[in-house]
């Protein structure tokens, strides 16, 4: 007789549309097709598992952002669980699959320093740890360059009330006060990315000239729309789904849990409009930051950037060492590997390809720059952020 398909029940609060609970669901649904699931989706899977010793257990595995209730009832009648709510009461309870917020924090770090900004802010939500490793990454790179930043919590929902929503913009306008511009901020969630925006323009501020801003996790709706469109980190939410559908196969096949969380890397950072600006007092050194960014694609040299802003190589050189503490060519290849490291998380277009379209000139001059630059070569950058079936 064939063996039924395995029951998984699915409680990711799927009547909120984010990304975090639609794409991770998505994800779980590439696994199950696999290995033929049922999936069930059920919100309340901690009141459907029965609370006393039962004779019919209805699932034989849950993925969800897990609860106490619900981690506590599945482990009386012995069902595997794995959750995917990194905040949650028993994230070191169960096995858990999560974004690795301390990456997401140290790309935030770099990409604001490299565009030339000294000045830093953060908001993170009240409780929730994912955004608290955040910043504390994020902090521990700018510290390591001499500066710091400023950072204050608003509450999860902007909109429960009025009344909060206008304590909550009386927080932030708090904050705004004590910032020195140019300053580049890290903002929670898109929809308070927006608000911010709007509460800049409302100061004569201007963004990114003023304030660069990186907001939330890519909902692409928030970021586009209005203008300026918003930088954001995409965390691959869907790999997330896949690999912990595939962590609570190996549990219900009775393979031991991992000691530790799995926590899988971002795809990278969606660079916009609202960090499309270079913060450096110099204007010899922005115009060049300026072409660099334009004309990375073609064979450029530093002769070609000097000559791009009338200036001799070497005297360009310095005032870079000076305002940068980098190279030309070292900006360049920055750039280029932004650039490529995007493509390979984001696409499935050929290493040559893409290797040619950054500036690279071939995949061998990519793989070697890979490999010393970030200690991996393209096609390994490549599987860390994506779906094994993408690649």
């Amino acid at each position: 007789m064939p063996q039924k398909p395995r029951r998984v029940a699915l409680m990711l609060d799927l009547e909120w549309p984010y990304k975090r609970h639609a794409s991770i669901f998505a994800g779980t649904q590439r696994y199950a097709e696999e290995q033929g699931w049922h999936s069930i989706i059920d919100e309340f899977a901690h009141d459907t598992l029965p609370a006393g010793g039962a004779k019919r257990v209805p699932y034989d595995g849950i993925i969800a952002r897990a609860n106490a209730q619900l981690v506590k009832r599945a482990a009386r009648l012995g069902v595997p669980v794995v959750n995917v709510w990194l905040s949650s009461p028993a994230w070191r309870v169960v096995p858990g699959v999560f974004a690795d917020f301390a990456v997401c924090g140290r790309l935030q770090a770099e990409h604001l320093l490299a565009r030339g900004l000294r000045n830093f802010a953060v908001v993170v939500s009240f409780k929730n740890r994912g955004q608290e490793l955040e910043l504390r990454e994020f902090r521990g790179v700018i510290e390591q360059k001499g500066y710091s930043c400023i950072s204050t919590k608003v509450p999860q929902s902007l909109t429960r009330s009025l009344e909060h929503w206008r304590k909550t913009r009386d927080v932030i306008s708090a904050w705004m006060d004590q910032w020195q511009l140019p300053i580049g901020v890290i903002v929670r969630g898109e929809d308070l990315g927006r608000l911010i925006v709007q509460m800049c323009h409302a100061r004569g501020w201007r963004v990114p000239q003023d304030v660069a801003i990186i907001a939330g996790q890519n909902e692409e709706t928030l970021c586009e729309f209005p203008r300026p469109s918003l930088t954001s980190m995409e965390l691959g939410y869907e790999r997330i789904g896949y690999e912990s559908a595939k962590l609570l196969q190996s549990l219900m096949d009775g393979r031991k849990p991992p000691r530790e969380p799995l926590l899988l890397p971002p795809q990278g950072l969606v660079v916009r409009e609202s960090t499309d600006f270079f913060a450096v007092k110099d204007e010899l050194v922005a115009a060049a930051l300026e072409f660099i960014s334009k004309n990375s694609h073609r064979h450029i040299g530093q002769d070609d950037v000097s000559r791009a802003v009338n200036a001799e190589t070497r005297t360009l050189q310095l005032r870079f060492r000076k305002v940068l503490d980098r190279p030309i060519a070292a900006e360049i290849r920055r750039v280029r590997i932004e650039r490529a490291k995007r493509e390979l998380a984001q696409s499935k277009r050929r290493l040559s390809d893409i290797a040619r379209d950054v500036g690279f000139g071939d995949a061998v001059r990519m793989y070697e720059v890979f490999r010393r630059e970030l200690g991996v070569t393209p096609s390994e950058y490549r599987k860390q952020r994506q779906l094994k079936e993408e690649l």
